[in-house]
Formats: C-alpha cells, sequence, structure tokens
C-alpha cells in the first residue's frame, strides 16, 4: 500500500468543501498550520500522517500504527473473509486493547496463508510497508517447518541453488536450510512465491506437516506473545523497517 501523500491545498479543498481560491486566503492570513508550523506554500506536501489546522479546528491527526501480531492455524491473512477469522478480527478481540488504534485503516504486510502460524506486521504506514516488501531490498524471513518424512543433506544443496518453476517461468533466489532435527528444518527466503516453501519442499515429496514464521529482516516474533494477540511493536523495532 503506497503512502498517501499530496498537495495541502487539494486537501483542504476537499477537506472544506471550498475552493483552491478560498484556499490560498486561508493560507495568505496564516489560518493553516501543519505540523504545529504556519504554512503559507499552497503546494506543501503532506501525508496521511501530517497534522493539519485550519483556524484552529484539526482537519486531520492520524498517528502511524505498527502492530505485531502471532497469527495463529485457521486465521486468514485478511481484512474481511465470509468463511474464517481474519488478523483484523484477532485486533478486535474485546480483551485487547485497541481504544488508541484504528485497526480499519491498517494493511497486512506480508501475508501468511490459513495454515501458516507465525509473525504477521500490520500498519497504516505505507512508506514503511513498501520498504520492508521491495525485492530490492532483499529483507530475509525466517520459518520453522515440520516435514512429514526426515531431511537429508541434500535438502541444504538443492534450497541453495533454487528451484525452477515451470508453472510461472521462474527459477525461486537461493534459500538457506538449516536441519534442526530429523523432521524440522529452517528456512531462510529472501522472496516470497506462493506457497514457496511447501511446493520446494514437494520436490522432495515431503508434505510439511506445519510452517511458522520466525521473523521478517530483524524483527524477531516475541516468544511471550501467545497466538491469537498482538502487540506494538517498539520504536527500536520501528526503526529497523525490517530491514537487514
Amino acid at each position: 500500500m503506497q503512502s498517501k501523500r499530496g498537495r495541502l491545498d487539494r486537501f483542504i479543498s476537499k477537506k472544506l468543501q471550498v475552493s483552491i481560491k478560498q484556499v490560498q486566503v486561508m493560507l495568505a492570513k496564516k489560518q493553516v498550520w501543519v505540523d504545529g508550523n504556519a504554512v503559507i506554500a499552497r503546494d506543501f506536501p503532506i501525508d496521511e500522517f501530517s497534522h493539519i489546522c485550519v483556524d484552529g479546528e484539526t482537519l486531520q491527526r492520524n498517528l502511524p500504527s505498527y502492530i505485531m501480531l502471532h497469527k495463529p492455524v485457521g486465521v486468514v491473512s485478511a481484512t474481511r473473509d465470509r468463511q474464517h477469522r481474519t488478523v483484523i478480527d484477532c485486533l478486535a478481540a474485546p480483551e485487547l486493547n485497541t481504544s488508541n488504534m484504528n485497526i480499519t485503516d491498517l494493511h497486512i504486510v506480508g501475508r501468511l496463508d490459513l495454515n501458516t502460524s507465525g509473525l504477521l506486521l500490520l500498519t497504516n504506514d505505507g512508506r514503511w510497508s513498501s520498504a520492508l516488501m521491495s525485492p530490492e531490498n532483499k529483507v530475509e524471513k525466517v520459518y520453522r517447518v515440520a516435514l512429514k518424512n526426515p531431511l537429508t543433506l541434500d535438502y541444504i544443496a538443492a534450497f541453495a541453488q533454487g528451484m525452477y518453476f515451470a508453472y510461472e517461468d521462474i527459477t525461486t533466489l537461493p534459500a538457506e536450510l538449516e536441519i534442526i532435527s530429523e523432521h524440522v528444518a529452517q528456512v531462510t527466503l529472501i522472496e516470497g512465491r506462493y506457497h514457496q516453501i511447501k511446493r520446494m519442499f514437494g520436490r522432495f515429496r515431503n508434505p510439511v506437516v506445519a510452517l511458522h514464521r520466525i521473523s521478517v529482516g530483524e524483527i524477531v516474533l516475541d516468544s511471550h506473545l501467545p497466538a491469537g494477540h498482538y502487540r506494538k511493536l517498539t520504536s527500536p523495532e520501528i526503526a529497523l523497517k525490517a530491514l537487514p
């Protein structure tokens, strides 16, 4: 989701239902304040988090929100769904405090499928989420994978070389696989193809029993956060922007 950037005069004109000429008068009279400062430039750049006041009346005062959710299995990465519980439903649970957060403005940063659990990030900051998902930034995502059949050393080399998927006519980027135990692996990806991990293990005819995301970049799922619950990211976590 892109950040909602725009011009100050057009925002005020639309918000107050007045002409651009009327806005110019307001600006000339220094009746317009943005983030605590009087502004006279009609093309002054603003975004969804600019605090805008006109003649003492607040027109916009949105605060950025950054959320870490421990997504459970059986919850869909969507804001609405007629059949399943959604991640927004998790945030709206009555026992959780959302009084100072408008959850309807949040969007999901890197989805997880219905049967995958673990770290899911949500925000209303389009620039922050774009930095996370930009292919150029090669943000690492780490997953814990439980498998039906035993692992062998052959898996490590195959994941590191990448795999060709004929349907999309693409070869996956190199991925790191670490064998944790006979039936458990840790996989690190820098991309997110459709059901990529399950399909890669499918090359070995080894069904994935459970899939759990541990981290995105340097943001790690809080081990004290129960499944289905969330917390706000800390200032250091936000500053990381989940980039390496």
